[in-house]
């Protein structure tokens, strides 16, 4: 465990060496600005007031520097998800199969210091490894401390200007999150972990859990995904909230069978967790338990999973929750933070939350009490058949807003590009049932139907990056995919060689035309229209959407298909796992996969979209795909955009973008000068 200060592989364009000397002008140069936290703030608005980039000079974005990752850690990493926070004129993340972190300079992408620790066997059997998504910043005003969880799942707390663990916090700047009173854990095998960045509010930081995902884990004895709460300046434990209630506790009754609440594992909370210092409360999103598609070994509502649950920041006691799928059998995880937002409802501004979820939907609760703010009345589902599994009748559907990303498959959604390749999408959807979202699975028949396609997909809709939000008009914004998937196909296990549960989700059979484990494809062509990623703006004052426009461009497989020659299709989008960011001037998001542009060349593109209308103002060049959530800042009178960016072929990195020059651009004018 140490602090190196030194640089790392490190490019810096010839336009980024004089940021520093920028010639001042007569005119007030636009403050500096920082990012505190994963979202940009508590609220996980991921949004800045900033207009310096705008549609008129998008398209001349240049990057300012890029930092790689390929000696960070022991293996290369391809797919690094963290956003960096920005404080003083320093960027502070993790990155590296280690998950070091690195402070960086963030005019220059110079390396300032970096933390390491060597974890050994105990991160080489952890659940969740690699970079995670960043890091926690706590300041009183004088001390400054970087937070983060290391692979191995330990709690660690930095100085901010050197490194160094803080000898105050925990045992030598350490608390070990395995080390719990209310679970006995295997130091080394448990499997626990947490790739998401600490949340710290009111001196507390808060902790969540994540698991290894799967659908047949032991059926007893999975480690419990607690949500704990720390002091920041000391390390000790404040409280603890059982996602699994213990019995005599709220929600013990709504696992019917008994000794369930027992013997269940995981129902972590897996995502990043917004809090209202206001209010005093932090919003815990919670997983599925034991069995992400299957539910037979806890009968019930198993509270609380797939719930929003609102707890004290200071105590941990639970003030309101509201479960949003009823067992579920769909791996509809609460996958991404609440978004915390003053709307304009009835007459007055409410505190609300707005919950973007795999399934597509927003679930916009009032944030004080835990009610909708419009009407999410039960509607029933259709069952499955699946012997000792139980399943609710009902489920709740919110009135508004409406769904961002299509949910369900008919006929209508399979593809018609052309009628041969209609006819074969046919073929393959009638060796399965179609059905609406919530359609349970079902035990899969010889010559079929061998399970049901299901929309959205259990990786959604939105996954993880989750959305953003402009305080000013109201509006979220979501990027999602529609990737389908075959939910159903159920067989029995008698002999457990699938493992411990009686029943297991199989693949499709191999000689099924078109059809490979868990791809729905027809002649390598996606089964459902496109688009397969689109970007939605979703007005939270109205309940409506104001538009919807396909983000990425058309992958390669579907350009190039022999099958579309000569064909005209419009932009289909991409699927992949990517977060907007909101600015005074524009919507800006990367592409979520590479393609090969009409001069050869293979890359993505970052976009910059009209706020009101969609339309796209700019597209600039990135080696690779959008792979962490964009950030932006003021620093020295420039505006800079930086991102992970990564994938197949090409060593993850962070990439900053910045306007070319050395002037600092005049400000706008405004009204009254006029």
């Amino acid at each position: 465990m140490r602090a190196l200060t030194r640089r790392l592989m490190l490019t810096t364009t010839a336009a980024g060496v004089a940021a520093a000397a920028l010639p001042v002008r007569a005119q007030t140069v636009p403050a500096d600005t920082d990012w505190t936290s994963y979202g940009g703030n508590l609220a996980y608005h991921r949004y800045k007031p900033l207009d310096q980039i705008d549609a008129s000079n998008f398209n001349t974005l240049e990057v300012a520097w890029e930092f790689k990752t390929d000696h960070l850690g022991g293996r290369p990493e391809f797919i690094l998800e963290a956003t960096p926070l920005l404080i003083k004129g320093r960027l502070y993340v993790t990155a590296g199969s280690r998950r070091d972190v690195i402070c960086l300079d963030a005019a220059s992408g110079e390396l300032i210091w970096m933390h390491r620790m060597d974890e050994g066997a105990r991160a080489t059997n952890a659940p969740r490894q690699l970079s995670g998504r960043g890091v926690g910043y706590w300041t009183d005003g004088t001390v400054e401390r970087i937070i983060y969880v290391t692979v191995g799942y330990r709690l660690v707390s930095l100085d901010a200007a050197t490194g160094n663990v803080d000898p105050a916090f925990g045992t030598d700047g350490i608390v070990d999150l395995k080390l719990n009173d209310d679970q006995d854990l295997d130091l080394l095998k448990a499997d626990i972990g947490l790739h998401s960045a600490p949340t710290i509010a009111k001196n507390v930081i808060i902790i969540g859990a994540a698991h290894t995902a799967g659908n047949t884990p032991m059926v007893k004895n999975n480690a419990k995904g607690y949500v704990r709460g720390f002091d920041v300046r000391t390390g000790k434990r404040l409280w603890i909230f059982h996602n699994i209630p213990k019995k005599g506790e709220f929600g013990y009754d709504t696992w019917l069978k008994p000794g369930s609440a027992e013997d269940a594992g995981n129902a972590g909370d897996w995502a990043q967790i917004s809090a209202d210092e206001e209010l005093g409360l932090a919003y815990l999103g919670i997983e599925l338990p034991t069995g992400d598609q299957m539910g037979i070994y806890h009968p019930g509502n198993s509270l609380f999973s797939e719930s929003i649950v609102a707890v004290d920041i200071q105590t941990g006691v639970r003030k309101w929750h509201y479960q949003m799928v009823h067992h579920g059998l769909w791996d509809y995880d609460v996958c991404a933070a609440a978004i915390l937002c003053d709307i304009p409802h009835k007459g007055k501004i409410v505190k609300a939350l707005a919950q973007p979820t795999k399934q597509s939907f927003l679930y916009v609760l009032n944030r004080e009490t835990g009610e909708p703010i419009w009407p999410i009345p039960e509607k029933k589902v259709t069952p499955g058949d699946v012997p000792g599994e139980w399943y609710s009748p009902t489920q709740p559907f919110p009135t508004k807003p409406p769904a961002f990303d299509r949910q369900g498959v008919t006929e209508d959604d399979l593809i018609d590009f052309t009628p041969e390749l209609r006819k074969k999408a046919l073929e393959v959807a009638s060796h399965y049932k179609l059905g609406g979202i919530y359609t349970a699975p079902i035990m899969a028949q010889k010559g079929g139907p061998y399970g049901v396609i299901n929309l959205p997909g259990y990786i959604g809709g939105i996954n993880w990056p989750g959305g953003s939000y402009d305080p000013e008009t109201h509006i979220v914004y979501t990027y999602s995919q529609t990737n389908p998937l075959n939910i159903g196909g159920i067989i029995a296990n008698p002999d457990h060689t699938r493992g411990a549960f009686d029943y297991v989700h199989a693949n499709p059979p191999a000689d099924l035309p078109g059809v490979r484990p868990g791809d729905l494809t027809v002649d390598g062509l996606p089964l459902i229209k496109p688009p397969y990623g689109r970007i939605t703006a979703t007005n939270l004052e109205s309940g409506t959407q104001s538009w919807m426009v396909a983000h990425g461009e058309t992958p390669d497989n579907i350009r190039n298909h022999p099958a579309l020659k000569g064909l005209k299709i419009p932009r289909t989008g991409m699927m992949g796992k990517v977060a907007p960011l909101v600015t005074k001037a524009l919507v800006i998001c990367g592409d979520p996969m590479s393609y090969t542009d009409e001069t050869g060349r293979k890359g993505a593109r970052l976009r910059g979209y009209d706020k009101a209308t969609g339309a796209e103002k700019g597209a600039v060049f990135m080696p690779a795909e959008q792979s962490g959530s964009p950030m932006t800042y003021m620093l020295g009178g420039r505006q800079y955009i930086v991102l992970a960016i990564g994938g197949r072929n090409f060593t993850s990195e962070f990439i900053a973008f910045r306007l070319p020059g050395g002037t600092v651009p005049p400000p706008r004018r405004r009204i009254d000068d006029q």
